[in-house]
């Protein structure tokens, strides 16, 4: 779905880079949430549903996701 066809306030994560790369989510109705690429904040965005979002952030609360991130040793 394109990003620029939901309407509402995008939240990006205070760790993002000056350039803006992150990934900034929007709470939907019925508690999905869309994300979108912040550097092409017209380009598709994906929905999911609230119970993915969970087990998302749950497997990332858990470090299950730690191996994707490259090592920075400033963060």
């Amino acid at each position: 779905m394109p990003a620029t066809l939901i309407p509402g306030s995008w939240v990006k994560s205070r760790k993002s880079e000056a350039n803006g790369t992150c990934i900034e989510a929007l709470q939907l109705p019925n508690g999905r949430v869309a994300l979108r690429n912040s550097t092409h904040p017209s380009g598709p965005a994906l929905v999911f549903t609230a119970a993915e979002m969970d087990a998302f952030l749950d497997g990332a609360k858990n470090g299950e996701f730690d191996a994707f991130v490259a090592y920075n040793p400033r963060s």
